[in-house]
């Protein structure tokens, strides 16, 4: 659930990623973050907690985090972990209001894209909710189409499932390999 505003570069350029373990205490604190602000909107949320680190550990998945030059800490984050063999999920991308409205949300999900599609993916999948516009915005602006929900029991008035196939000629960026 990524609450971005149109976005503006970092103040002095492209954010920095970081691939790190999901259970570093930045990308905890991250999480959690992400967690208390869709329990605020929802009144429930699922815990980043429930989550194994070792989906996001390559070559299953990867977890990034975003920092901007004129920021101490760590300002979004997000991962990808593989659900088949050529099929990923987004999960846990987040950006906190200091860093909104910076494009810090898209450089994460084409740097995730990116990483993915180097390692054989060529379908992904996300899930949002309904009242995030923000992101929903984001991920249809970057390919994503609606889907029929790929996890069992979501409720389709909350959540929205995502999809968008991919391959080395549909990306936008050029970022190196982790």
């Amino acid at each position: 659930m990524t609450f971005l505003s149109a976005a503006r570069p970092c103040q002095t350029g492209t954010p920095s990623l970081t691939a790190i373990s999901y259970g570093d205490p930045e990308a905890r604190r991250l999480t959690r973050a992400l967690h208390a602000e869709q329990v605020a909107v929802y009144g429930f949320a699922d815990d980043p907690d429930d989550t194994p680190a070792g989906h996001f550990v390559l070559p299953q998945g990867l977890f990034v985090i975003a920092r901007c030059d004129d920021s101490p800490e760590a300002v979004g984050c997000g991962g990808w972990r593989l659900l088949s063999s050529d099929t990923a999920e987004i999960k846990r991308m987040y950006v906190t209001q200091a860093g909104r409205g910076r494009g810090i949300g898209r450089r994460i999900l084409e740097h995730l894209e990116s990483q993915a599609v180097s390692r054989g993916v060529n379908r992904m999948v996300l899930e949002t909710g309904v009242r995030n516009e923000a992101a929903l915005a984001l991920y249809r602006s970057c390919g994503y189409q609606p889907c029929p929900s790929y996890v069992p029991g979501r409720d389709s008035r909350v959540n929205r499932a995502m999809v968008k196939s991919l391959s080395l000629s549909t990306l936008t960026v050029n970022v190196q390999p982790q």
